[in-house]
């Protein structure tokens, strides 16, 4: 649902591209000749650098200064490739140049302004990502291959940099627009100055609800992984590596081949009972096996730092038997057939079976995360299911859909039903408040921005090089 009037270039400046971070700290470019003296650079990147005999240093291609920040060519390519590649419309290399110059703007008035900033938080973020890059490449020397790296330091300080930046950025936009807040007469000014001909246009819309049954873990499987799981802990205990058995036995992919390392707070989002195990030890203690709803763990404390701690984890999940997932399929079937007899509504059968707790007191109706009201738009539907419900009518209901936990891999079995349809159709101010509610209030929003920005530029060291001169943007950049 997109308006004409709400510029995309305004639009961008919500954009967290993850781009090249220059490490310099502030300088000036000289017009003529694109140099800068060598104090003001940092010392880390003149082995990439080329040193003149008067001592400056050459920089090819520094396209703009915001700040303390260097916006280099190689940054504005690779933004303007992320643009295109996530399809956010028409885009152009000016419209990159200029959506990272603001987030350099903001960052660098985060810092300015001394905006809250946890060094370990960024660290953390970025041990969790690189886990996950390694989980998708396959191994940590493809991973370097892939971005050209040299070692993983060369690496993990690229990305603290990169998120460094992006969270500051981050920080000062929120800080702009926390307190913004849109009344419902401003919603209803907002949508009936939409001219006639640009009122958006609603896709086609569905609520859905869902049934979950899966498979009981028997007592004979919980029992040998917790008789594992004490195994490896008297083993540590008795002066064995808890990170080489993490490596070669837990099931958590995205910790596995950190030797199962994890530095969490107690502000970050990771259930209860793996929380007060971790808050709960001394360093090189090890848990004994608790259960969470990812399975079962036992966990050692390697270091306290403050209100965070690094703790290495080992995930067991009990195996599934064969027959307790032809049980589970038997279930759901029967329940889908009487749903069909008519002999009970799909609501009070997903309060009566269905394990998915999230859903089960609502009669398994699905809320829609992204703007906490019921409706999906078809076409955005989770692709695994888009085929299941696309030509279902309202309330009928899906085939028994055999899937599998995204982290476990577990088998369980579902149920799906279209609980309403909206066909495509103009925005209404009714219907659809919520979306246009939502629109209202991005685009006060964007006017707050755009009013920061446009004072802050006025007191910010900027400048803007070459042929970026002529964007249409640069002149509200560049001061008289």
């Amino acid at each position: 649902m997109n308006l004409k009037f709400i510029n995309i270039k305004t639009i961008l400046c919500f954009c967290s591209l993850v781009t090249s971070v220059s490490l310099f700290g502030q300088v000036t470019v000289d017009e003529k000749d694109n140099l800068l003296n060598d104090s003001d650079v940092d010392k880390a990147v003149l082995e990439s650098t080329k040193v003149t005999e008067d001592g400056r240093v050459k920089i090819d291609g520094v396209a703009a200064v915001v700040g303390d920040y260097l916006v280099l060519e190689s940054d504005i390519l690779k933004a303007y490739q992320d643009m295109k590649n996530q399809e956010i419309g028409e885009v152009s290399y000016c419209d990159a140049a200029e959506t990272i110059m603001e987030n350099k703007l903001f960052a660098h008035h985060a810092v300015q302004d001394s905006l809250p900033f946890d060094p370990e938080r960024i660290e953390s973020y970025t041990q969790q990502q690189i886990s996950q890059f390694v989980q998708q490449t396959g191994s940590m020397q493809k991973l370097l291959d892939f971005y050209k790296m040299e070692s993983e330091d060369e690496l993990r300080d690229q990305l603290m940099q990169i998120n460094k930046e992006r969270m500051l950025a981050e920080s000062m936009q929120g800080e702009i627009v926390d307190d913004v807040e849109i009344t419902p007469e401003e919603t209803r000014q907002f949508f009936e100055a939409i001219p006639e001909d640009e009122v958006p246009m609603i896709s086609n819309e569905v609520e859905l609800a869902q049934i979950i049954v899966r498979p009981e873990v028997g007592e004979k499987e919980r029992q040998a992984v917790i008789d594992k799981l004490n195994s490896y802990r008297e083993d540590v205990m008795s002066g064995g590596s808890f990170a080489t058995k993490a490596v070669l036995y837990s099931e958590d992919r995205g910790s596995r081949s950190q030797g199962g390392k994890i530095t969490l707070s107690r502000d970050d989002n990771f259930v209860k009972e793996f929380k007060d195990a971790a808050f709960s030890l001394q360093e090189g203690e090890v848990s004994r096996p608790f259960e969470t709803e990812f399975g079962w763990h036992i966990l050692m404390v390697e270091k306290i730092r403050g209100q965070q701690v690094d703790v290495r984890h080992i995930l067991l999940y009990p195996e599934i038997s064969s027959e307790a997932i032809e049980k589970a399929k038997k279930e759901i079937e029967l329940v889908r057939e009487k749903i069909v007899n008519g002999d009970v509504s799909f609501g009070d059968a997903a309060r009566e079976v269905s394990d998915e707790k999230e859903t089960r007191e609502s009669g398994g109706q699905l809320i829609n995360s992204a703007t906490g009201d019921r409706r999906f738009e078809l076409t955005k539907v989770d692709p695994s299911i888009y085929d299941q419900v696309s030509e279902l009518k309202e309330n009928e209901v899906s085939r028994v859909i055999k899937d599998s936990e995204p982290r476990t891999a577990k088998t369980f079995f579902k149920l799906i039903t279209v609980t309403k349809r909206i066909p495509e159709h103009i925005a209404e101010f009714s219907e659809d408040y919520t979306k246009i509610r939502e629109l209202a209030l991005r685009q006060k929003k964007l006017k707050e921005i755009k009013a920061w920005k446009k004072e802050k530029v006025k007191d910010t060291y900027i400048k803007i090089n070459g042929e970026y001169k002529e964007c249409e943007f640069a002149e509200s950049w560049i001061k008289k």
